[in-house]
């Protein structure tokens, strides 16, 4: 902590000279009692150090720093710079928001927090990537959407800190319907399908800090329409087919450290079946929870003894597609369940959530309703949690 501490000091925070001063504005070297030394016409806020200034700053909702960066020309550049969230990554601070597509309107953020609603910027892309099928997850402070293009696949990226859309770099082996999994600032996909139909079983390692991908060695077997998942700091892939009609059993364990895959037999005993989605899975605490679409039961999962067992029923259905249309998340220390309700006043996105450390009764999980998005039909197309 004390050397990435120091290593900010005498860093450019906020990027922009003062055109009357002819000066930037930067932290300076520490004074004899530990403190950042800056004059008092520099301070972010004035009466404290800088350092301190930062701290309260960094523990400030998100959804605060859109007003924030529009106090002044220097809180604009250091909330645009990253350097609070890489404060609140070091101080512990996070907080959880929910991304997801439910109409052709485009992208929203859900801040559970303050209970609001923030529509994300549109998407610069072509029309066929915009109504074509497409496939999410969130990595560090971004959140990356593949899809298809007229010509081949594409990632397109959005930045929480800069909040705005990029092209981001292709994958080394482009692909369709894998399994892939997020761990700090970096993600693996695994399996899929190619633009041909050929099944994969290629992988690739996504660095959010550069920006490239890395090919990782292949897994055993090819899947596609499989899940994927970081626990206890290894990848997992569960589910999938290897073709139209063979539906795998087996998982698969990858080791960030030796860069080998592991085989474990009867890892996922529900077996895919073409029009069904993909194993519905969430990691809270390194345990492992999946959905069993066909009863509408939420698993878990026995590491000692690879087996599952039964916990109670979700608050929504997920037979009548499938398990298409609903999202199955971490968020946090609980379990995050999105899905669609018709009633007497319309239809609905329900977001509802359980701790699992709450235990459940007789069968029975307290799930509590923790957002609501009305007259946005019952299906969810894309899903994404972001914890920064």
């Amino acid at each position: 902590m004390a050397s990435e501490t120091k290593k900010v000091k005498n860093e450019y925070l906020f990027g922009k000279e003062e055109e009357e001063k002819g000066k930037r504005m930067r932290l300076e070297e520490e004074d004899d009692d530990g403190h950042c030394k800056f004059r008092s016409s520099n301070s972010l806020l004035p009466g404290l150090h800088d350092d301190v200034a930062l701290t309260c700053l960094a523990r400030a909702s998100r959804s605060d720093y859109a007003s924030l960066s529009c106090l002044n020309a220097r809180f604009n550049s250091l909330v645009k710079s990253g350097y609070l969230y890489d404060l609140r990554r070091r101080m512990g601070v996070v907080e959880h928001w929910v991304y997801m597509v439910c109409d052709p309107r485009g992208w929203e953020a859900f801040d559970p927090f303050g209970k609001k609603w923030l529509r994300l910027p549109k998407i610069p892309c072509d029309d066929c990537f915009n109504y074509a099928d497409k496939e999410s997850l969130a990595v560090g402070s971004e959140l990356l959407v593949f899809g298809r293009e007229l010509f081949d696949f594409a990632i397109w990226k959005y930045s929480l800190i800069q909040n705005n859309w990029e092209k981001c770099e292709g994958m080394n082996h482009r692909r369709c319907l894998f399994g892939s999994g997020s761990l700090g600032s970096i993600s693996i996909v695994a399996g899929g399908s190619d633009k041909n139909g050929n099944v994969l079983k290629s992988a690739e390692l996504y660095d959010s800090l550069t920006g490239r991908w890395e090919i990782l060695p292949n897994m055993h077997s090819p899947r596609r329409l499989c899940s994927g998942f970081f626990m206890d700091e290894k990848f997992y892939v569960i589910g999938g087919m290897t073709n139209p009609t063979d539906s795998l059993t087996c998982g698969e364990e990858f080791d960030l450290q030796t860069r080998k895959w592991r085989k474990i037999e009867c890892m996922y005993p529900n077996v895919n079946r073409a029009a069904q989605a993909p194993p519905l899975v969430a990691v809270v605490n390194n345990q492992l929870y999946a959905v069993e679409y066909l009863t509408n039961m939420v698993k878990k999962y026995d590491k000692k003894k690879n087996s599952w067992e039964v916990l109670g029923r979700l608050p929504v259905r997920a037979d009548s597609s499938n398990g298409w249309g609903l999202a199955f998340k971490a968020f946090g220390e609980e379990l995050l369940v999105i899905g669609g309700n018709r009633g007497p006043e319309g239809e609905a996105i329900i977001l509802s959530s359980w701790a699992p450390k709450s235990g459940c009764k007789d069968g029975t999980l307290d799930w509590k309703v923790i957002g609501l998005k009305e007259h946005s039909g019952v299906f969810v197309y894309n899903c994404a949690v972001m914890g920064c």
